[in-house]
């Protein structure tokens, strides 16, 4: 039965709102309480008092009457209780294509391919200055025989009779609205709108056969155990002319034996014996960059840390290196001849220096570190 509920309050307009906005406000409702849709028993009711709203403020002549005289200002006039179909049906064509249950536009649209993923492992040396690695990748690509037509050669696809070669199947239901279409992809051809009569020998029909290839991949200095390299256009094939996928190749590195890693930065444990702790030294160590003199100056503490700016790893796409961190460690000489235990009992004497202990190790320092960064 007709409502006499205000029509502008049903759809939630005032009353001055132009042609689009009172089809707007029918659309936006008409998604929400449709019964199909919305499983609220008071729901039908409510779509039925939208229609019926719409149904008279959609039409110019029958909202000037009811704007002039109210609901008496219809009494007499057609009423035919329902929106227009076309409206509806861009309304749930809509609903349903967002939610994958029709609306079979776009299946033949250009589709981009899947990704891939590979690993390389690289040895600390190559992470420093960088490297070309070969990395085998097996993908999909196209039939070498039947250039991805997908039949045997000297044969070509047919129209879909099915759908006609449009790749959708379109089934008509009665509604107590009027006629529905539900859209969606053909169970025949799968969306191609083509049927292969003689499907290609070599890659069974599928327009694709798996291949492995060698790849030459730029491997840039600075990278880090765990990084991904892109490589745009390595993935799997597109569909429907859509381009290609990417492949992404995952670094894994192997740990060095001294030195230790904290993002640019390196670090390493160096042992230096009693004297050159005590009266100074100038030593060669390795970093890097390359060889260089560390000053050691008289009195050195086990635990003490000697920092060499721009000696560390090189940074990733960006200038410059992180600095190259030296942990000391005193070493404690073992197997002494007589004479010498002799000697250093004299100097342990003459020094007189207090035991103090000292827990502290490389990863202790490491970690302090870090967290005053």
């Amino acid at each position: 039965m007709p409502t006499n509920r205000d029509y502008y309050e049903i759809l939630g307009v005032p009353r001055t709102t132009d042609p689009d906005g009172i089809r707007n406000a029918y659309r936006k409702l008409a998604k929400q309480l449709h019964p199909d849709i919305n499983k609220d028993p008071a729901a039908e009711e409510h779509f039925k008092e939208i229609n019926e709203a719409y149904s008279v403020l959609s039409d110019e002549q029958r909202r000037a009457a009811y704007d002039r005289f109210g609901h008496a200002g219809l009494n007499g006039m057609p009423f035919s209780g329902a929106a227009g179909m076309g409206d509806l049906g861009e309304i749930f064509e809509e609903f349903f294509r967002g939610f994958g249950m029709g609306g079979g536009r776009g299946h033949r649209s250009p589709r981009r391919g899947a990704d891939l993923q590979a690993e390389i492992r690289l040895t600390f040396e190559e992470t420093v200055s960088g490297v070309e690695k070969e990395l085998e990748v097996t993908r999909s690509e196209i039939c070498s025989v039947c250039r991805g037509s997908r039949a045997e050669p000297g044969t070509t696809p047919i129209r879909c009779k099915a759908c006609g070669g449009s790749g959708e199947e379109r089934r008509v239901r009665q509604t107590f609205l009027g006629s529905m279409v539900n859209v969606t992809t053909c169970s025949l051809c799968g969306g191609t709108g083509e049927v292969i009569a003689s499907p290609c020998k070599h890659c069974r029909g599928a327009g694709l056969e798996r291949k492995t290839r060698t790849l030459r991949v730029p491997v840039p200095a600075g990278v880090d155990n765990g990084n991904q390299i892109r490589l745009p256009g390595e993935g799997e094939p597109g569909s429907f002319g859509g381009p290609p996928g990417n492949l992404f190749i995952l670094i894994r590195v192997k740990a060095h034996d001294f030195f230790r890693r904290r993002n640019s930065d390196l670090w390493m444990e160096l042992g230096i014996n009693y004297p050159q702790a005590a009266i100074g030294a100038d030593l060669r160590v390795q970093t890097a960059a390359g060889e260089t003199t560390l000053h050691i100056p008289a009195g050195t503490q086990p635990g003490q840390v000697f920092r060499l700016r721009g000696k560390g790893m090189p940074r990733l796409q960006q200038s410059g290196r992180g600095d190259f961190f030296v942990v000391i460690n005193i070493a404690v000489p073992a197997g002494l001849n007589g004479e010498q235990k002799k000697l250093l009992a004299q100097l342990g004497i003459s020094a007189d220096a207090p035991a103090q202990p000292n827990t502290h190790t490389l990863i202790d320092t490491l970690k302090a570190f870090q967290d005053e960064g």
